[in-house]
């Protein structure tokens, strides 16, 4: 292979999700020829929207867009100027209860503290305490987030900030740091109504209600109140769009149907990527967008040294995350609620009680799929009328703990109807009529996200989110910064820090560090 210096393109980045494309637009905007390769025929990874079912646009990934507003990524990139266009979410979600009460979650923290009040006095003072004491935290940790997980990056962000509360001192804020979150919402909160939306809405980065350590999973949501989430016009995708148009506008380009099968070593460096249909395409850095044991198992299979290869095997990817419904519908759920408020503007928490989530992770531990599932509801067609034909809506339904490997030698194929059906049951109690509205339903299982998305064990945040598997932890301590033992190859991917989520933070982080070592 004679590369004798001459490079095809500055950076070759493996695999087309939002990280990547996130990394490929700042360093094209700064001047690098990125060139970004896409196994699937469709731009975006697991941020994705396709249309079916003649003219609903579903997503196929991730649908929540809560963490990158943030972040600066959208206004650095000026995404508005490539067809990215925001609608908010407010509120932006939803507690309903079957006796017809609902919570319902605002930007405004007031608007938030007087539905809680309608099932809580305490609990609403209580909501607005816990608002004002964890702000100036997580306000921290965003700012560790934008940065490469370093322990000095970590003390500038987190222990030099002086957190000024004489009624929340430095010890009782570390004493509720090392709780679960379950046992957090247990002891700040009386309505158990609240106490489940919390923990439902804490549970969606992975850990469960019972893992020591969690407690920021829940104390995060108090900066939503901040800058509260939104949703892409015209489908989660949107986004990934608009990153792929702004590397083409810097010069790059973002090619699909080309699947990379191997990265190429030269010298004991990362020089390049070989596809599929044998096309080589060689770079001064190599970006892997891919998860990583792909990266390190299939791609550089014939790299990875084996004490490398036995602490990645090791690395706790868990047995699957959740699986999802995408509904093409002729109404909107009718949830039975009696206070007005557009409760379809955002999410559904469709949980009645912490037990009942705490029973559903019991079934998954058990290798086996929930039997009473805790559900999101997702109806953004309310909001937005491009997601479906005149008059008709889309409904999204994800279910959590879903194992990938069942037990007792069950087999998706046999039981995915079964459990379609429990899920749309689920929206079935909180809004009778719901499953005569479905016209067609796009399943995804476990093994379906995995392999439309090349995900092993269909876990969407790639490496579960546990303390020893953050910060400078993660995904290995050798890997956190977004570097490889291996020179020029570089790691943008949901399992490097901080993790998974709609957040481009990883991408963010991977560009200046690669900005630092790769010459234009």
């Amino acid at each position: 292979m004679p590369y004798n210096g001459m490079m095809d393109t500055d950076v070759v980045i493996v695999g087309s999700g939002h990280n990547g494309l996130v990394c490929g637009a700042y360093l094209a905007k700064w001047g690098y020829r990125v060139t970004v390769l896409e196994r699937r025929d469709t731009i975006g990874g697991a941020v994705c929207t396709e249309e079916m079912f003649g003219g609903y646009r579903m997503d196929v990934g991730g649908s929540l867009h809560f963490m990158i507003h943030h972040t600066p990524i959208v206004a650095d990139l000026e995404l508005g100027q490539y067809g990215l266009e925001y609608i908010p979410l407010d509120p932006f979600m939803s507690a309903p209860s079957p006796d017809g009460s609902c919570i319902h979650f605002f930007q405004d923290l007031d608007q938030t503290c007087e539905s809680i009040a309608r099932i809580s006095d305490h609990d609403a003072e209580a909501y607005r305490d816990f608002v004002r004491r964890w702000q100036p935290l997580n306000e921290a940790v965003f700012e560790f987030f934008l940065r490469t997980p370093t322990l000095s990056n970590l003390g500038r962000s987190l222990f030099l900030k002086k957190f000024h509360d004489r009624d929340f001192p430095r010890t009782e804020l570390v004493r509720k740091l090392l709780q679960s979150y379950g046992r957090f919402v247990h002891d700040s909160f009386e309505s158990e109504q609240l106490r489940a939306a919390l923990a439902w809405w804490g549970a969606q980065s992975g850990p469960p209600p019972i893992d020591a350590m969690s407690t920021e999973f829940v104390g995060w949501h108090s900066i939503i109140h901040k800058q509260g989430p939104a949703r892409p016009k015209g489908g989660s995708g949107m986004l990934t769009q608009a990153l792929a148009r702004c590397i083409e506008a810097h010069g790059g380009s973002v090619v699909p149907n080309q699947e990379v099968d191997q990265i190429l070593v030269e010298q004991g460096r990362a020089v390049g990527v070989r596809t599929a249909g044998g096309d080589i395409i060689t770079a001064r850095a190599v970006v892997a967008n891919s998860h990583v044991w792909v990266t390190y198992l299939k791609l550089l299979d014939h790299w990875t040294p084996p004490d490398l290869r036995r602490r990645i095997e090791k690395i706790h990817v868990g047995n699957g995350f959740g699986m999802v419904l995408r509904c093409a519908m002729d109404a909107l759920p009718d949830y039975r609620i009696n206070d007005g408020v557009p409760i379809h503007n955002g999410l559904q928490l469709l949980c009645p009680s912490t037990q009942y989530l705490t029973d559903s992770y019991a079934d998954y531990l058990k290798g086996l799929p929930s039997e009473n599932p805790a559900a999101i509801g997702m109806t953004f067609s309310a909001i937005d009328p491009t997601l479906a034909p005149a008059g008709k809506h889309t409904l999204f339904v994800w279910g959590q703990y879903y194992p990938y490997r069942l037990r007792g030698g069950l087999s998706w194929p046999e039981i995915e109807k079964r459990e379609v059906e429990k899920l749309l049951g689920v929206v079935e109690r909180y809004a009778p009529g719901t499953r005569a509205s479905v016209r067609d339903v796009y399943v995804q299982t476990p093994p379906g996200i995995e392999a439309k998305h090349n995900m092993p064990n269909a876990n969407v945040m790639h490496v579960e989110m546990l303390i020893d598997q953050m910060f400078t932890l993660r995904p290995l301590p050798e890997l956190s910064s977004y570097q490889s033992p291996l020179p020029g190859l570089f790691m943008a991917n949901a399992g490097m820090h901080p993790g998974g989520g709609i957040f481009g933070a990883a991408g963010y982080n991977c560009s200046r560090v690669v900005r630092k070592r790769v010459r234009r």
